[in-house]
């Protein structure tokens, strides 16, 4: 077998990757939260951990791998969002949480083996937060309960940052109900119009951290193998996650193996995100006739630790890239994967390194099979370069025949020329002509 070696925040440093059970690989990874389309950014860690679980199967076997990916239907966003529709926080979470994962879907990112919801989970939370509350790790102050920061010393061990600088980085309310500065809301009171459940410290609603605590420790167990999100979860979600965690379980770790994607951006500007208003949703994107698999590609043509710039170069880069490889395949049947493609997603799914080497593949189908551990040339050639078809295309490319045939070489040039202005490739051969969108 392949060693896997995957970069590990809390380490500081890439470690062989050598599950507690290799018969039961755990990896959770924070999901969506569901009040709106998903932008490119957003897209990003959900491709980046569908390489690594595509990658864990395949070492492990298809059936190992306990992969949860959550929904956070709970939230101030989805609130006001509902508020601003007249409508319950239901129908936005439905709408937008189809939307993700048609989204998802299109970029070919494969359904998590678990996708728990905030709301299915709220006993669990309330549990959890008891159980903080009994070990003297938390308090109950004016309807909240709130982490004791000071109570942990381990606190900060992920982000390494010191005091004033968490405090400064979790934008802490400040409220005369806190013990400490950096205490954080596990539990919050809701207005009777506002969602809540009932709870021993009044109707409300939990805070964001402790969802992925209690539903790590619900559905995967205590400790988990990997622990995944984006660059921006560093601090304070996942630190705050670790923190409740192991004051839960008796100074159990939360994860043996924390990874992250570093940004995306548009070119020229900063991070992309909704409040910056520097978007470009992934239902843009498949509006203006890209394929998923070429945004994929884009992806993944950066090391998932490295910051990404978003351009339509980049994506006219991945979609000649593609190109090239579905020529190359053509419509081969899948053989055994290539042990260098392999070794280079193993090595913290150096990505880049994958592809350059998928490019060097002279067995079309060995190429074939390589592509899929990365999720590429999942349709046939033909469809690829010519979608579902295009009967004007057709006829004209059958005029341009019968002009031929006629020896009127000016017309046939001239339909070639008109196709080859719409970015339609003309290719001619023993069995007549066929053609492709360039």
């Amino acid at each position: 077998m392949t060693e896997i070696r995957l970069h590990d925040t809390l380490a500081r440093k890439k470690r062989a990757f050598v599950p507690a059970d290799p018969s039961r690989v755990t990896m959770y990874v924070c999901g969506p939260t569901v009040y709106n389309r998903a932008h490119i950014g957003n897209a990003r860690p959900a491709v980046v951990f569908d390489v690594l679980a595509r990658l864990l199967r395949h070492a492990y076997g298809e059936g190992t791998l306990v992969y949860a990916r959550n929904v956070t239907d709970v939230d101030d966003k989805i609130i006001d969002a509902a508020k601003a529709e007249g409508v319950d926080p239901s129908v936005i979470t439905r709408r937008y949480e189809d939307f993700y994962l048609a989204d998802m879907g299109a970029l070919g990112v494969l359904p998590p083996t678990l996708a728990p919801k905030a709301t299915e989970n709220v006993g669990e939370m309330i549990a959890m937060i008891a159980r903080l509350i009994e070990t003297g790790n938390a308090y109950e102050a004016d309807g909240h309960v709130l982490f004791h920061v000071p109570s942990d010393p381990d606190y900060g061990a992920l982000g390494r940052r010191d005091r004033d600088a968490m405090i400064a980085g979790a934008r802490v309310e400040v409220a005369s109900y806190k013990k400490d500065p950096a205490d954080f809301v596990l539990w919050k009171p809701s207005a009777p119009e506002v969602i809540g459940w009932d709870s021993p410290w009044g109707r409300g609603r939990p805070g964001w951290h402790i969802e992925c605590s209690a539903m790590i420790e619900r559905h995967l167990g205590e400790t988990i193998d990997i622990h995944g999100g984006g660059l921006d979860l560093i601090f304070p979600h996942h630190e705050n996650e670790i923190a409740q965690s192991r004051c839960a379980h008796h100074g159990a770790p939360l994860a043996r193996y924390w990874m992250h994607n570093g940004f995306l951006s548009m070119a020229g500007a900063e991070k992309m995100s909704k409040s910056l208003g520097n978007v470009v949703t992934v239902a843009d994107l498949l509006a203006q006739g890209h394929k998923g698999e070429t945004l994929r590609l884009a992806l993944l043509s950066a090391h998932y630790r490295q910051p990404l710039e978003w351009s339509d170069q980049l994506i006219a880069q991945s979609k000649a890239t593609l190109d090239r490889l579905y020529r190359a395949a053509g419509d081969a049947e899948p053989a055994s994967p290539d042990a260098a493609v392999i070794e280079a997603i193993a090595d913290d799914l150096n990505t880049p390194l994958a592809l350059s080497r998928l490019g060097a593949i002279e067995d079309s189908g060995v190429l074939k099979a390589s592509a899929a551990l990365l999720g590429f040339l999942t349709e046939s050639a033909a469809h690829w370069f010519q979608g579902e078809g295009d009967a004007r295309i057709d006829a004209l490319i059958a005029a341009r025949t019968e002009a031929k045939k006629s020896k009127n070489f000016a017309e046939a040039d001239r339909i070639r020329a008109n196709l080859a202005a719409e970015g339609v490739v003309l290719e001619d051969g023993s069995g007549g002509t066929t053609w492709r969108r360039s």
